[in-house]
């Protein structure tokens, strides 16, 4: 059993290295249509590598020939299946302009554009080669509007979307959890959740976010000075009331509606100090009226 397993590993060898002396033996020939060929049997059988090899040797001495055009399109494909997406953008995009009455043009350009979609980062990353793929995907369906890659596309998109989505909901979150009455990023969170609540109105989030908006608001006035918590706390009670509206079953109004008990009670409490305050400042005025009138008459 032992010999039989080395026998094979040894034939596996032997053929690995006669393929290799063999397509070296083609990439050495000035056999311009054997390399030609060969180029395209490795292509079809998905050893891209090999084929991306040869078909770069080849596009010198295949211009103006009827072989460019394939080539130059396998070209762009072996780097869309080997990963190098960046690449293969470049050369799907560059086919389609140096060969704008192929059979292949929308294809190609579609290619190009999907492969920025397939280039495109995870969330927690910079997410501007997502914005790039999703314009250029966007800018196909506006270009051709009937294409059979139009309802491919449309999803595509609406998933670059989602990730950008995701991407400003966990940095909405990562502002929330840094931010323990920190006046600073407890602004900015609040501010950064009505920037998502604007730029994605319809988001699955938002019912999350509207809570998270009372919440840090709540903690933005207990942390803030004196003179600026009614304003603060006024924005909670207003922030609860939205949410209310807009999700009256949500699991999160408990625990919103205990902050928002909180902020009505201070407000009310630091619309007296006020009032009382004013009160006491007019009737200082008023007193001080009266002695300067009785000083004049004296």
């Amino acid at each position: 059993m032992q010999r039989t397993h080395k026998f094979l590993l040894f034939i596996l060898f032997a053929l690995s290295i006669s393929a290799c002396s063999n397509f070296e033996k083609l990439r050495k020939s000035t056999d311009e249509k054997k390399k030609y060929n060969a180029a395209i049997r490795y292509f079809k059988k998905g050893q891209y590598d090999k084929a991306s090899i040869l078909i770069e040797e080849l596009l010198p001495i295949l211009t103006g020939t009827d072989q460019q055009e394939i080539a130059t399109f396998y070209q762009a494909y072996c780097d869309y299946h080997t990963g190098n997406y960046e690449m293969a953008n470049f050369r799907f995009k560059r086919f389609a302009e140096t060969f704008a009455r192929s059979e292949f043009y929308e294809e190609a350009v579609y290619m190009s554009a999907y492969s920025l979609y397939k280039n495109s980062p995870q969330f927690n990353l910079d997410q501007s080669g997502t914005i790039t793929a999703i314009n250029e995907l966007q800018s196909f369906i506006n270009n051709y509007p009937d294409s059979k890659y139009r309802d491919e596309t449309t999803d595509l998109i609406k998933e670059l979307r989602k990730k950008l989505e995701t991407k400003a909901f966990e940095k909405v979150k990562l502002y929330y959890k840094t931010s323990p009455f920190n006046i600073g990023t407890l602004k900015s969170a609040v501010i950064e959740i009505v920037n998502f609540q604007r730029d994605y109105p319809d988001s699955d989030y938002n019912e999350e976010l509207a809570f998270l908006k009372v919440q840090a608001q709540f903690e933005l006035a207990q942390s803030t000075i004196e003179s600026k918590q009614k304003e603060r706390y006024d924005d909670a009670i207003k922030f609860y009331q939205d949410l209310v509206d807009k999700y009256p079953k949500s699991d999160f109004l408990k625990k919103a509606e205990k902050l928002y008990d909180v902020s009505l009670k201070e407000s009310e409490r630091i619309a007296k100090i006020e009032a009382e305050y004013k009160a006491a400042k007019e009737k200082e005025k008023s007193n001080t009226s009266k002695v300067g009138a009785a000083d004049k008459q004296q």
